[in-house]
């Protein structure tokens, strides 16, 4: 007869494991001799050795009563069962893997490759980090609202990059934006200018946009406020320059516009 000790050497467990197998009902657990402790026989060392080797084998405990009790053929198909379960979990495990694996990569964790491009030329131009870091929150809530567009609305934006506006637009938000400036500074009038004209040109040339949507353009709106509180003072430039933002081609009307 083993004591507890013995019996948790000879089936390579621990005596905690043994104690918490009694308490799950896994093992039964045996009357104490007269010196007050538990023995164990051979049967029970072939149990927890049947135990050990389910649980190891990734089998839930919550499972491992069924099978020691089944017949082959019930044998067969849980353990078919539990096959499926793991591979599934191993399927979702193995995702995660991969998107641990592109935080590596930093953008494209949260946003489309194209999108993650397109970011790179901001950086290649003289887009400030943070500056970057803005536009690929606001390209998260584009691609959650409109995933199916994103590769075809890049190569337009990858071209923009071409014009020296946008490019003189970029870094110098970057310059205002790391400085300790309010929003009483004069580059944020030039950038307004700048920006104002650009939607101008657009809007002229018949550029659209997704419509019945105000919610996300709103969103984009909203996130570069919360971003720097120098952005309301853009807005309310913006408005001045006959718009209702910067994330939509929306021309306010004319009763709207400041006198």
């Amino acid at each position: 007869m083993l004591t507890i000790s013995q019996l948790a050497a000879y089936a390579g467990v621990t005596t905690r494991a043994v104690r918490h197998y009694h308490n799950v009902g896994l093992l039964p657990e045996p009357a104490r001799d007269a010196s007050g402790y538990r023995r164990y026989g051979a049967t029970a060392v072939v149990s927890l050795i049947k135990i050990r080797t389910l649980a190891n084998a990734g089998v839930p405990l919550s499972q491992i009563a069924e099978l020691l009790q089944a017949d082959p053929a019930a044998f067969a198909e849980a353990v078919k069962r539990i096959d499926d379960q793991l591979r599934d979990e191993v399927e979702r495990l193995e995702s995660s893997r991969r998107q641990i694996a592109q935080l590596a990569a930093g953008d494209s964790l949260v946003v489309p490759p194209e999108v993650t491009c397109y970011l790179d030329r901001l950086r290649q131009i003289g887009a400030s980090e943070r500056i970057v870091q803005g536009e690929r929150d606001g390209w998260i809530l584009v691609a959650a609202r409109w995933p199916d567009l994103i590769s075809e609305w890049m190569p337009d934006k990858l071209a923009s990059l071409e014009d020296p506006r946008l490019v003189r637009l970029y870094r110098l938000l970057s310059e205002v934006f790391e400085s300790d400036g309010g929003d009483d500074d004069p580059r944020l009038v030039e950038a307004v200018g700048i920006l104002a004209d650009l939607l101008d040109q657009a809007y002229a040339a018949g550029q659209t946009q997704p419509g019945g949507d105000d919610l996300s353009f709103d969103l984009l709106d909203a996130l570069a406020v919360e971003s720097d509180p120098r952005m309301k003072r853009m807005q309310q430039l913006m408005r001045e320059r006959g718009w209702a933002g910067w994330a939509r081609l929306e021309r306010l009307p004319e009763p709207d516009l400041p006198r």
